[in-house]
């Protein structure tokens, strides 16, 4: 057993030095208050990255299918009131969505920023029409409703138009135009004009979401309500009997899909002031889909997106571009994945091991440097060769 023990002994790579041998310094003794903090620094460091998340990005093809895709968006149009903006959304699967109301809500607002009204509608509550004179086709009979004209624009005999909005729409289906609102009755009962008239000077808060095919496509914010006219969208822009239409904006929020940690959404917060009387607005943009798996196994389906902005301006022999704010986007072919976790135990103490390991070394290769270089000084003042 003690040749066993004495052949242990042997294999010591850290030999022992006698007390009576070591020669403390006052160098040493600060390299050694240095170094120490220094490690103790990098140990908190290490620390903090082992017990907080990181995150891996991982680069797929997308092959999802039949997923949908929802856009949320807060716009402000300061000169623009809310009788007059309407939302349309399109894809290239032939899917359209014109003068959306559902899941929307506009403010109207004054020119200071202070909201006015809040409603859901996008020309706001028609009024009720009292006494009316007569059923369109004939005279009302006693107990019989109310059937309001269509002026032209019913599909059927039984088709009726009792509020202004119910005659825009029927002209829409048709593909037409409304010239003149005050000569059809239910608008000028209902002061269609009037009240376009009175919000003259004011602006429009719309925000709300869409949800639309995971497709390429577009939506926007433009004046007047939309049809189809000779396979062309165009808009109704007659029947607001206005010269021009400012559509200076700012955006609010942009976003496609939810929040997940980390996501910029570009186009936050930006503004654009017009200053020619008519133009497009547009922004093209790139949709990549994202998914954010967290460090509890909760998983966000989401996207991030960049953008390019473009704005078309009237001039002379070409046709007046339509005034309003288009967004124009497109999916990527390639999915990011962002996946949470922690770093490995073993990794952090790799990590411990080197930092105590490295900083000793070093101090102790600057404490013989110290040392040494007092030494020689020493005995160079000693013989008197030192000046």
């Amino acid at each position: 057993m003690e040749g066993l023990f004495g052949k242990l002994k042997k294999l010591d790579a850290y030999p022992k030095i006698n007390e009576d041998f070591y020669s403390r310094t006052l160098s040493g003794g600060v390299i050694t208050i240095v170094s120490s903090i220094v490690m103790f620094l990098l140990f908190i460091s290490e620390l903090r990255l082992y017990l907080h998340p990181v995150t891996e990005t991982k680069l797929l093809v997308d092959t999802s299918r039949g997923e949908r895709l929802r856009i949320n968006f807060d716009i402000t149009f300061p000169a623009l009131p809310c009788s007059i903006v309407s939302l349309d959304a399109m894809d290239i699967s032939g899917e359209e969505h014109l003068d959306v109301k559902h899941d929307i809500i506009k403010r109207r607002i004054d020119a200071h920023g202070t909201v006015i009204e809040v409603r859901q509608d996008g020309i706001g509550a028609p009024k009720q029409i009292e006494k009316p004179l007569q059923r369109h086709g004939g005279r009302l009979e006693h107990n019989e409703t109310y059937c309001g004209s269509c002026y032209g624009a019913e599909a059927s005999d039984d088709d009726c138009c009792n509020s202004c909005e119910e005659v825009r729409e029927a002209y829409r289906k048709k593909g037409w135009g409304m010239s003149n609102p005050d000569l059809i009755d239910q608008c000028k009962r209902e002061g269609f004009l009037q009240r376009i008239k009175d919000e003259d000077g004011e602006g429009c808060n719309i925000y709300g979401f869409l949800d639309v095919n995971r497709v390429a496509g577009n939506f926007h914010f433009a004046p007047g309500k939309s049809f189809q006219q000779s396979n062309v969208h165009v808009h109704d822009l007659q029947a607001f009997q206005k010269d021009s239409f400012n559509v200076s904006h700012k955006i609010n929020k942009i976003a496609f899909g939810d929040f997940f940690p980390g996501v910029v959404n570009p186009l936050d917060g930006v503004q654009w002031i017009q200053e020619a009387p008519y133009g497009m607005y547009q922004y093209f943009i790139k949709v990549v889909p994202s998914v954010y798996n967290d460090i509890n196994g909760q998983k966000i389906q989401s996207n991030q997106f960049s953008v390019t902005e473009h704005f078309r301006a009237d001039e002379v022999g070409r046709v007046q571009a339509l005034p309003g704010v288009f967004f124009f986007y497109d999916l990527s072919p390639i999915k990011v994945i962002f996946t949470e976790g922690h770093v490995p135990f073993l990794h952090f103490l790799t990590n411990v091991c080197a930092i105590v390991g490295g900083i000793f070394t070093v101090s102790g290769i600057v404490d013989a440097f110290v040392y040494h270089s007092q030494k020689a000084i020493k005995k160079k003042m000693e013989i008197g060769k030192f000046s």
